[in-house]
């Protein structure tokens, strides 16, 4: 994989969007979280944290897209 894939892959894990799953599927991972090297994990949890953080400070009620998204699928 070129430095320029891996970089690719690190930005796709890093934001909030997760493929659809079904209820009882619990937990996923981006698929892409796979494929990448240890320290590409790390660099995309950094880089994931720091735009959760920008998501909350822009949203009016403190939430990232993340959160909102867990909020969108409890009853």
């Amino acid at each position: 994989m070129t430095d320029e894939e891996e970089e690719l892959l690190v930005e796709q894990v890093a934001t909030a969007y997760r493929p659809p799953s079904r209820a009882h599927e619990g937990l996923r991972y981006h698929p892409a979280w796979h494929d990448l090297s240890e320290a590409a994990r790390e660099r995309a949890f950094g880089r994931g944290r720091a735009l959760r953080a920008l998501e909350a400070a822009l949203d009016e009620d403190g939430l990232s897209a993340a959160a909102r998204a867990i909020l969108a699928r409890i009853p």
